[in-house]
């Protein structure tokens, strides 16, 4: 009788996943910190007049409330509300639910690495590392006759042609500020070129804004129609690397918006209505136990390995935010997304265990 209940419940929502995914979209925000995503807008960060880019009366009108929990809905509103009620939501430490980088850097091109080989590889040690030599999950799927040429990746960093080897993988891989539609642009993708090229650009030529990344693969995900499709958003650790916590605060609410479109398109397209899962996550984390590095991640600061994930769709049982003691480790992100396609994820690497996202 409960099982009926639950269907019906889900039938009426809108919300009836099968047991695994045809599709999926994996979304990174770098650099975008637990501490935030769990409790919101920091006051200790946000009362420094040497980070709150004097304006802390516009940051606590936008963010603050007493409460965390109403704090961390105004800063990421669909991941509070579509995503928690539907979906499951990791690495709030304060229940001593955890997941680490496994790589001992804690910076991105070791932590992309590891999310998507699924292995924790203490050769790559540098964001200035050559092209990846090992497999990662994209190209092991765009291998399979399911998935060829149904794969592409959209990153605001130019890093992400060596983290997922475009040349060897054979998808594209469309980072910082690579023209989008190749010799026979469509009138939309001459415009968002346009744009970016025209663009201010604050983080110079080995980063582009996200709002292009985002409408360069929002673009992608409408006309192309890809079964797997990767966006990495730049934003929030560029800014927090600068120190400006108002543009940290707002990138990441821009991120969460963009989820929604993102989400809402897939609801009402017939190709990825309850077909599609949406994995989202982060490369590193940042330092916490002394507010003045909030701004960087290394291995010499504390806390930078601590990171969070969350996930909705086909395959992934809605169970909000858990709250169980657990230890968790970034490695195991590729075989869990493999597994939500009903796939194991197999390569000349080892691999870490999926997490079970189907299970009660």
């Amino acid at each position: 009788m409960k099982t009926i209940l639950l269907a019906f419940l889900l039938l009426k929502t809108g919300f009836v996943f099968s047991q695994s995914a045809e599709n999926i979209i994996i979304i990174t925000s770098d650099g975008l910190r637990w501490q935030e995503v769990f409790t919101g807008m920091d006051s200790a960060i946000a009362n420094n007049p040497k980070y709150n880019q004097d304006d802390s009366s516009l940051i606590y009108k936008k963010y603050w409330a007493e409460d965390p929990i109403e704090r961390r809905k105004k800063l990421m509103p669909f991941l509070w509300s579509t995503i928690e009620k539907n979906g499951q939501i990791y690495g709030n430490r304060n229940y001593g639910n955890k997941i680490d980088n496994a790589n001992p850097y804690w910076f991105s091109y070791p932590g992309y690495n590891e999310i998507f080989t699924g292995y924790a590889d203490t050769l790559i040690n540098s964001n200035a590392y050559p092209p990846n030599p090992n497999t990662n999950l994209l190209e092991f799927l765009n291998r399979m006759p399911t998935y060829k040429n149904k794969v592409a990746a959209f990153g605001a960093w130019d890093a992400f042609d060596r983290i997922l080897n475009e040349e060897r993988g054979k998808f594209p891989v469309h980072s910082a500020f690579d023209l989008l539609g190749g010799a026979r642009p469509t009138e939309t993708e001459k415009t968002i070129n346009k744009m970016a090229k025209d663009s201010y650009k604050p983080f110079g030529e080995a980063e582009e804004l996200d709002v292009f990344t985002h409408y360069g693969a929002f673009n992608y995900l409408q006309t192309k129609k890809p079964k797997v499709l990767y966006i990495a958003y730049g934003e929030t650790d560029e800014w927090a690397h600068s120190g400006y916590y108002r543009d940290y605060l707002t990138a990441a609410t821009m991120v969460d918006k963009w989820i929604q479109d993102i989400w809402t398109y897939i609801q009402t397209n017939p190709q990825y209505k309850n077909k599609t899962a949406i994995f989202i996550t982060t490369d590193h984390g940042r330092g916490d136990a002394n507010k003045n590095e909030w701004t960087s991640h290394n291995n010499k600061i504390k806390d930078c390995n601590q990171i969070w994930m969350a996930a909705m769709g086909p395959g992934i049982n809605q169970r909000g935010e858990v709250k169980i003691p657990q230890q968790w480790y970034q490695k195991q992100f590729a075989q869990t997304m493999a597994a939500l396609l009903g796939l194991t994820f197999s390569s000349e690497h080892p691999v870490g265990k999926k997490i079970e996202l189907n299970r009660d």
